[in-house]
């Protein structure tokens, strides 16, 4: 399992379909599982950049890596996002037969985050959601990597400004051929 970490705007979704496409591989996305499921109060939360109950979005997490189980890799795309949903998952992983192989950080400039956002136009995107997202995404995700590190776990940086066919190429970098095919 490879997990993509970044803020929103950083390109986890196109470089997690691409990694995913190109390999053979699942991608899982946490805000697409949370908007297919048509929960009306998750919704409202997303809408206002705030973050899903862990309870919610760790039941999704479960369900699709379960109907996942004849897939050699899961890339998982903004998931887990606190401390306690990443623990949960480390907890949970034995009972898929799953490991994580690699925690890729995408790292881009919040000027070019911003325009991306602005660009992309979700409704969950309104200008003024967008910096409060960005430092809740600064505040939540270095426990998360912290833990991973303590559990020997790969956590690597990706430079992912540029295009995307760059980013990708940065990612192919990063996790060398070890993962792919």
């Amino acid at each position: 399992m490879i997990l993509f970490v970044g803020p929103p705007g950083s390109g986890k979704s196109v470089q997690g379909q691409l990694l995913s496409a190109r390999n053979g591989w699942r991608w899982l996305s946490a805000g697409q599982l949370l908007r297919d499921a048509k929960d009306s109060s998750a919704y409202e939360q997303m809408k206002q950049g705030a973050m899903v109950d862990n309870d919610v979005v760790n039941k999704l997490m479960a369900d699709a890596i379960r109907r996942s189980k004849d897939m050699a890799h899961l890339v998982l795309d903004g998931y887990p996002r606190r401390l306690e949903q990443a623990e949960w998952l480390v907890a949970e992983l034995p009972n898929h037969q799953r490991s994580i192989e690699a925690v890729l950080v995408l790292n881009v400039p919040d000027d070019e985050l911003t325009r991306r956002l602005q660009i992309r136009g979700r409704l969950d995107d309104a200008p003024e959601t967008i910096a409060d997202r960005n430092e809740l995404y600064r505040k939540e995700t270095q426990p998360i990597l912290d833990y991973y590190m303590s559990l020997d776990i790969a956590v690597r940086d990706v430079n992912g400004f540029g295009s995307v066919g760059q980013v990708h190429d940065h990612i192919q970098q990063v996790i060398g051929g070890t993962l792919c095919g």
